[in-house]
């Protein structure tokens, strides 16, 4: 159930982030890292989803949970840059915080019934 919850905001998320990534354009290097960083949070939730193993789909989870620290350093980045505005970042922070906790949460989880 969470895992279609956390593919739905990915997805909402990845596409909020490409439409930033739009506007941003002739800053290529700052696009170029954090297109990738965003969308790796989505394929890894739907890689997960059909784990070989518990300790595959953690995995899979804690790679999601490094990217989305990673987009979070490059819209501090962009932010600080004053390539975005700090709302723009403030909300992207915070819908990628929410993916972040429920991903927490989902490896928590996951971990304590593999016990």
């Amino acid at each position: 159930m969470a895992e279609n919850i956390l593919a739905d905001m990915s997805t909402e998320f990845a596409v909020k982030i490409l439409n930033l990534t739009d506007g941003i354009k002739e800053h290529y290097s700052l696009a170029n890292r954090l297109e990738p960083s965003e969308t790796s949070i989505g394929t890894n939730i739907r890689e997960a989803k059909y784990a070989h193993n518990k300790a595959n789909f953690v995995a899979k989870l804690q790679i999601s949970l490094k990217e989305c620290y990673e987009t979070e350093y490059w819209i501090e980045i962009a932010q600080k840059a004053n390539i975005i505005s700090e709302d723009i970042a403030k909300t992207i922070v915070h819908n990628c915080g929410s993916i972040r906790s429920m991903l927490i949460a989902s490896i928590n989880t996951s971990k304590e019934n593999v016990k």
